[in-house]
Parts: structure tokens; C-alpha cells; sequence
């Protein structure tokens, strides 16, 4: 038995049947999960002869109608994709950057029976930082739906342990560079750099690839698959930031 009628079979015990009639005429859960699996595979990049890193962030694109007839049954086939997608990137030797995301989303472009596919690999990242600490900032770094906030002397973002910020992406180096603030009077800006530290890949600001920048508000540092952005807290804003999750 292959891993999609495995899939068929197992959705169909947790649900009873259910989801399976109420869907009779539309989007098909076993369709979804075959292209998922299809984007794992036209997506996967290259990281060793053994090793392929691929997006671990989906959104499921449907009609109205078909949401709406998904919906009680969101969070299970949720689940149940996201088991099916590991045990193909096992079977692969695929690589996740960080925890499997799954969600669903109305298209209005979609008619009942179609739906598409949107992924993107974000990597796993792990700050020190306290909601207080990101409320006060008044620079913070964003990065994969989370803020961090950038206080003196600065901030190294790498993938090992010794990292200031810590981002779970292969192509960042252990320590791979480093954010340098430096506040300015309470009418000015801070001011803020980032330099690379000898990392394998380098650093590209703004689309440029350079050793070494001086940031402005919402200026992107990539790293491997990673952007970050800079936010700047003016004065009317200082003290306040929006909830930083997984901070």
C-alpha cells in the first residue's frame, strides 16, 4: 500500500467517514496531500549528495465554498498532511528548516473543486528576548513572522548555540554576522550596520551583496533562505510594538 492510500485510509478512521461525504464533489484531502508531496519535490535544494533542504511553510489556497465545507475538519487534516509530508521527506532525505506549517485559505480566483498550493521554506528561529525587552527596543530585527529587538553594542545572528539570535537555516553559518546600534539623541534615529563574520555565504542587503552596510528603516538582510528586516521605533511610537510571536 503506498503512503497516499495509507493517508486515505488513515484520515478516514480519525473522521469517520465524514469529511469524505461532505466532500464527495470538491477538493479531495488525498489530492491535497499528493501535491504537497509534489512541492516538496519540485522545490527540494541541493545541500549535500545526501541532504535536501525543502519549504516546511504551506498554505492551502481554495474557493469559498470549498473552505467553507473544510472547516470543521481544518485542524485534523492539517495534522494529518503534516504527517504525511515528514514521512515523504524522510523516505526523501529531505531536510525541513524548522517546524511543518500548514493552513488554509479562500482564493477568490478559485472555483469549487480547484485549489493551489503556496510554500516557502522559513527556518526555525530562536531568540532571548523578553516581551518587555521587544516593547522598549528601539530598533527591532523582524524576521519570520517574529521580532527581536536590536539593543547596544548590537547582535550576532548565526546557527550555533553561541548566537545572539539563533536561525536553524543551512545556509547560515554558525556565527554568521552581527547587527551594531549605536543611539543617537532622543530626536534621532539609531544608528544601525551589519557586517558578515567570514560566513561561507556571505550577506545581501537590499538585493546587493556586500561585506558590510549601513541599515535604514525596513532595509532586508538575506542570509541563506532568510530575510530579515529592520524596524525603526520613532519617538511617537517608542515604548509600544506589536506582540512578537515566538520571542
Amino acid at each position: 500500500m503506498g503512503g497516499l492510500q495509507r493517508f486515505e485510509r488513515r484520515l478516514e478512521s480519525v473522521i469517520s467517514g465524514v469529511f469524505a461525504k461532505t466532500f464527495r464533489s470538491a477538493v479531495q484531502p488525498v489530492e491535497i496531500a499528493a501535491a504537497l508531496q509534489r512541492e516538496l519535490d519540485n522545490n527540494a535544494q541541493i545541500l549535500s549528495r545526501d541532504r535536501r533542504l525543502v519549504p516546511n511553510d504551506f498554505r492551502v489556497e481554495l474557493s469559498g465554498t470549498d473552505l467553507s465545507r473544510l472547516a470543521p475538519y481544518d485542524s485534523t487534516l492539517a495534522r494529518e498532511l503534516s504527517d504525511q509530508l515528514q514521512q515523504h521527506a524522510v523516505s526523501q532525505a529531505y531536510v525541513f528548516p524548522g517546524p511543518v506549517r500548514i493552513g488554509f485559505e479562500e482564493a477568490d480566483d478559485l472555483t469549487t473543486g480547484r485549489f493551489r498550493i503556496r510554500s516557502e521554506a522559513q527556518a526555525k528561529v530562536v531568540g532571548t528576548a523578553s516581551q518587555t525587552q521587544v516593547r522598549r527596543a528601539r530598533a527591532l530585527i523582524e524576521v519570520n513572522g517574529s521580532q527581536h529587538p536590536l539593543n547596544p553594542p548590537g547582535m550576532v545572528v548565526g546557527r550555533g548555540t553561541d548566537a545572539d539570535l539563533r536561525i536553524n537555516d543551512p545556509g547560515i553559518s554558525r556565527r554568521h554576522l552581527e547587527f551594531n546600534i549605536i543611539l543617537g539623541a532622543d530626536e534621532e534615529d539609531p544608528v544601525v550596520e551589519v557586517h558578515d563574520l567570514g560566513s561561507t555565504n556571505g550577506i545581501s542587503v537590499d538585493g546587493r551583496k556586500v561585506p558590510r552596510a549601513r541599515l535604514r528603516e525596513g532595509s532586508q538582510v538575506k542570509v541563506g533562505t532568510t530575510t530579515m528586516t529592520l524596524r525603526i521605533v520613532h519617538d511617537d511610537l517608542h515604548g509600544y510594538a506589536p506582540e512578537a510571536p515566538g520571542v
